[in-house]
């Protein structure tokens, strides 16, 4: 039976929006938990299901990238048939594809469940947006936006520990099957204390722009993780790279025909929404990136139990989780331009400091201090990219740019774990097969047990290659991965100055003056 709305103004009703606020905040905090609880499982995923890194890389991409590519179109649907609807869907489909996880018998299944999650996740996001939109307003909308970002920065910076310690006490399983019991208790509060709502004037779904925008991305990312194992030259690589530029020519071109396009290419000609976009792509790959590998470089290099590396993975959390609250006291005295550079900046610092201990061979308490350098310049990142977007283009297009923002980031983050992955795994393999402890052996054996170390699966290694040089064949596999994570650390340096440069150069001071009324208030440490 339908609920009866309560008097506005009435303690009832307000219980009813805090109840409506818990449930937006604790939907999209599990979508984020989802991205990176996985993390710390990896090599325990890989070990059991004897996957490669290449498979392991769509256990995170494979989420990510349905995420990414159908935010636009959810939202659309969203505004069209329900965002109360759309939020009992998206748990729905997030329910059952979590169960499908934990239960993958093997890495092909896993990863296209993964893929359903992400799906179900994107109709969650923007479903609950829309939802705590539609409930607020006022001074009430933006405590209550401030509350919903706190709980996905809260995800973000916790997902590393709690996957760690689930899948040291419990299993990687249960790093998705905790899901089930979550989002039943969700779809009974959203059915009971949501209202619906929707956009009378919201056409229908540009099916054209979703088909091609998804395959395009898909298409290109795809070529980005297999292009280092098959050769970016085979036919196979190229192949999807003309696709992808096809589809996304296409997607451009309907765009600019459609009425209400899902993305308005014309705010690209604005220098600072443009700059901003380069902020985002910077903290993307240069920062948010390290979520996923980190824990996989605390695992194989220093060789840490999954919920120890989780708890190790803190110096980097707490800053990204704290410092916008520093950040919020800045952006009174400094424009946005001046904050993202100097966000870029400090990311650039921290990537390179992550390189030089990690080829060095540390300890991990002075990798811990590098890991705090970078978690900074994330945080920092973390609210001002997405404040300058949306304070770039006019507040009746707020919506778009939110959609922009996040598919940006998202995207920016597929690239980052492609690219950078395919650094990784390049730099562990060339490493591990010219080691001294491996000399000798045979070559297409080598060549598996170097994808093993890759992976993470250490002690797969030692079983295939033997235990007589079990210590040397481990230190070399552990020196091996630290090398390979510092290529990914350098790379991500580079990205960081660079697309710190294009900021710099396009983002506007005038733009993004000093807001005097923020000292003091609170930003939310999430996604806009």
């Amino acid at each position: 039976m339908q609920r009866q709305t309560a008097t506005p103004g009435t303690k009832a009703e307000e219980r009813r929006k805090f109840l409506v606020l818990v449930s937006a905040g604790l939907a999209s905090s599990l979508i984020m938990l989802d991205s990176n609880i996985v993390a710390v499982s990896l090599p325990s995923i890989a070990k059991t299901l004897g996957a490669t890194f290449t498979e392991i890389e769509w256990v995170v991409s494979a989420y990510v990238l349905a995420f990414a590519a159908l935010l636009l179109a959810a939202g659309s649907y969203a505004d069209r048939h329900g965002r109360k609807l759309a939020m009992l869907a998206g748990l729905a489909i997030f329910t059952i594809s979590s169960a499908f996880c934990g239960l993958a018998t093997s890495a092909l299944v896993l990863n296209l469940a993964r893929a359903v999650q992400g799906v179900g996740a994107s109709l969650l996001l923007t479903a609950s947006l829309a939802v705590i939109n539609h409930t607020f307003a006022g001074p009430e909308r933006a405590r209550a936006y401030a509350f919903w970002g706190a709980c996905l920065g809260i995800a973000i910076t916790s997902g590393p520990i709690i996957g760690g310690v689930i899948t040291d006490f419990f299993g990687w399983r249960w790093a998705f099957l905790i899901n089930l019991p979550i989002c039943a208790a969700l779809i009974i509060a959203t059915y009971l204390v949501v209202e619906e709502s929707s956009d009378h004037e919201a056409k229908k779904l540009d099916f054209p722009g979703i088909v091609t925008f998804s395959a395009g991305l898909f298409l290109l990312i795809w070529a980005s993780i297999d292009g280092n194992n098959l050769g970016w030259s085979s036919s196979a690589i190229l192949l999807r790279l003309v696709g992808a530029f096809v589809l996304l020519a296409a997607f451009y071109w309907i765009q600019t025909k459609e009425e209400r396009p899902m993305i308005d290419f014309g705010l690209f000609r604005q220098p600072t929404f443009l700059g901003s976009a380069f902020a985002m792509l910077g903290y993307a790959i240069g920062a948010q990136v390290l979520i996923f590998f980190l824990p996989l470089f605390l695992q194989n290099s220093y060789g840490l139990k999954p919920a120890i590396a989780g708890l190790a993975m803190l110096p980097f959390a707490l800053p990204m989780f704290l410092t916008p609250r520093f950040g919020a006291g800045l952006a009174s005295q400094y424009s946005g331009r001046t904050l993202l550079t100097l966000g870029l900046s400090v990311t650039t610092l921290g990537d390179l400091l992550l390189y030089i201990f990690a080829e060095g061979g540390v300890s991990y308490p002075l990798f811990a201090a590098a890991m705090v350098v970078a978690g900074a310049g994330a945080g920092l990142l973390n609210s001002e990219t997405a404040k300058v977007m949306q304070g770039a283009v006019p507040p009746q297009r707020a919506g778009m740019a939110s959609g922009i923002s996040a598919t940006t980031r998202f995207v920016g983050l597929l690239f980052g774990v492609a690219g950078l992955g395919a650094v990784l795994s390049h730099g562990v393999n060339t490493r591990f097969v010219s080691a001294d402890a491996v000399s000798g052996l045979d070559s297409n054996l080598l060549a598996q047990a170097a994808r093993r170390v890759a992976s993470g699966d250490l002690g797969g290694v030692i079983g295939m290659l033997g235990e007589p040089a079990r210590e040397s064949i481990r230190a070399a596999a552990q020196n091996a991965f630290a090398g390979g994570f510092g290529d990914a650390s350098l790379i991500a340096a580079i990205a960081a100055a660079f697309f710190g440069l294009l900021t710099y150069a396009l983002v506007r001071a005038a733009d993004t003056a000093p807001n005097k009324a923020a000292k003091g208030e609170e930003l939310a440490p999430a996604m806009e």
